[in-house]
C-alpha cells in the first residue's frame, strides 16, 4: 500500500473517531425518574449509534439505545430525547433495585466499531434532584456584564441594594 494512502486513511479514522467521544455522563433524579445526559463530541455528519446500559452483579442490562438490544423489562420504562451533542435517558419508577453502573456508548454508524463510552455509579439515597435546564448552567457569559452593571443601576433608583 502506499504509504500517502496509509496515512489520509489513519487521518481519517482518527478525526472519524473523534467525533463521537463521549464527553461526560451524568445521573440525577427528576421526581421518581431517573435521568442520564450523556454530553458527546459531534464534528460528524455520520448518525451516531448509541446504547445505555445497567451494569447490576457483573450482569449488563441494555436499556434502549441502537447498538445492542434492549431489555424487554426496561422498554416501557424508558424515554428517549436526543440534541446535536447530548442523548438523554429517562428511566421511571426508579427504586433500589435500579442501583449499578450505568453506562452511555456511542460509534458511528457505518465504522469500524470504535466505542468511547462513560459510566456513573448511581445509588437512590446519592442521587442529587435535577436542576431544570437554565441559562446558568448553559451559558453563564450574560452572569458578568450582568454585576458589572449593578453599580450602574444601583446609581439610576432602578434598583436599591
Amino acid at each position: 500500500m502506499n504509504p500517502t494512502i496509509g496515512i489520509t486513511l489513519l487521518l481519517t479514522v482518527l478525526q472519524v473517531a473523534r467525533g463521537q467521544k463521549v464527553t461526560s455522563l451524568t445521573a440525577c433524579l427528576v421526581d421518581q425518574s431517573l435521568r442520564l445526559d450523556c454530553r458527546h463530541e459531534n464534528t460528524t455528519n455520520l448518525p451516531i449509534q448509541y446504547e445505555f446500559s445497567l451494569t447490576r452483579e457483573t450482569k449488563k442490562h441494555v436499556l434502549f439505545g441502537t447498538i445492542g438490544v434492549p431489555e424487554h423489562a426496561y422498554r416501557s420504562r424508558t424515554n428517549f430525547f436526543s440534541k446535536y451533542n447530548l442523548k438523554v435517558l429517562y428511566l421511571s419508577d426508579f427504586t433500589t433495585k435500579d442501583e449499578g453502573t450505568y453506562t452511555c456508548a456511542l460509534h458511528l454508524s457505518g465504522q469500524t466499531p470504535i466505542v468511547s463510552n462513560r459510566n456513573v455509579s448511581v445509588l437512590r439515597d446519592k442521587l442529587v434532584k435535577c436542576g431544570g435546564t437554565s441559562l446558568p448552567t448553559q451559558n453563564t457569559s450574560w452572569l458578568l456584564p450582568l454585576l458589572f452593571s449593578l453599580p450602574l443601576l444601583q446609581a439610576m433608583d432602578f434598583i436599591s441594594l
